[in-house]
């Protein structure tokens, strides 16, 4: 049996949102292959948190293949061998969410969890997330590169094999009392609640383009009302309103806050322009990038 971890990246809070994939092979008790990629997403959307964690900006994968390009080459093992991920519900539900999102039927699935073996065989106080587990049993990586954390995830099975004996990893599975779960074929199960249904066909995209296929695939819906409307959270946690207003000088930003109520550009619409969700209470992050589409627009207008 083909054992291989995986680690995918997002661009935002979407499931499918991959913007990067990493994998390692285990075979005869070691790490034998090792494969990284970048993936441009259905939308160059990238969120500031996820951008912190792991780098990738949109620049990087203007230009790289999309997700059904990048996995066909890697779907064979994945389908037929047991898959290993730190966190492996976030994981798998990446998968499963992106192989619907492009129409792609998701095969049935086998896969352990690194972190409930590591809950097992490694237990500490500080907790058992990918990186604290590393730093432990010695495993050197650089933390929130796909191909890296693919590979520490690989090496903690390995080193729990050890620990307890077990020839293999499907052993170690049974020695742990772990059992292998298997997702069947067939539409997203996991993670699929989630997808943002608030995701919005964005302005200029056609219906039937890749990217909108994609979205209505993952149970997105095209944009209503042009009018468009954000809450927003405010440095002292207060509730605010941005609202996009046609104007006679063009389309405007208002927001309730102090500085907006005076005219002002405040923080809270900038923040909206630049597409950081970081302070959206609203949900409606497909709309951040409908709203920059449009202003974008206006402006070469």
């Amino acid at each position: 049996m083909t054992v291989i971890a995986i680690d995918f990246e997002t661009a935002n809070e979407r499931r499918d949102s991959a913007c990067a994939v990493g994998l390692a092979w285990i075979a005869d008790g070691a790490v034998v292959r090792r494969e990284s990629r970048l993936i441009r997403p259905p939308e160059l959307r990238f969120a500031p948190g996820n951008i912190r964690v792991h780098g990738i900006v949109p620049a990087d994968v203007r230009t790289r293949p999309e997700f059904p390009d990048v996995m066909a080459e890697f779907l064979p093992d994945l389908a037929s061998g047991l898959i290993l991920a730190h966190n492996a519900g976030f994981d798998m539900g990446v998968l499963r969410a992106s192989l619907a999102a492009y129409g792609m039927h998701p095969p049935a699935f086998a896969y352990l969890c690194t972190l409930q073996i590591a809950r097992r065989v490694f237990p500490a106080e500080e907790g058992c997330g990918l990186g604290k587990v590393a730093a432990r049993l010695g495993i050197r990586f650089e933390h929130h590169d796909a191909g890296e954390d693919a590979y520490a995830c690989a090496e903690i099975a390995l080193a729990a094999a050890r620990q307890t004996g077990a020839p293999s990893i499907p052993a170690l599975s049974r020695a742990i009392h772990l059992p292998i779960t298997t997702v069947p074929a067939g539409p997203d199960s996991i993670g699929s609640g989630l997808i943002d249904s608030n995701s919005a066909q964005r302005p200029g995209s056609r219906p039937g383009s890749l990217a909108e296929r994609a979205r209505m695939a993952a149970g997105g819906r095209p944009s209503s009302a042009p009018g468009l409307h954000f809450a927003v959270r405010g440095s002292s946690g207060n509730r605010y309103a941005v609202t996009l207003e046609d104007r006679t000088g063009g389309p405007h930003l208002r927001c309730t806050c102090m500085a907006g109520r005076y005219g002002t550009r405040c923080r809270h619409v900038k923040a909206l322009l630049d597409g950081d969700i970081t302070d959206l209470l609203s949900g409606n992050h497909a709309d951040v990038e409908a709203l920059r589409r449009r202003m974008i627009a206006t402006q070469e207008g």
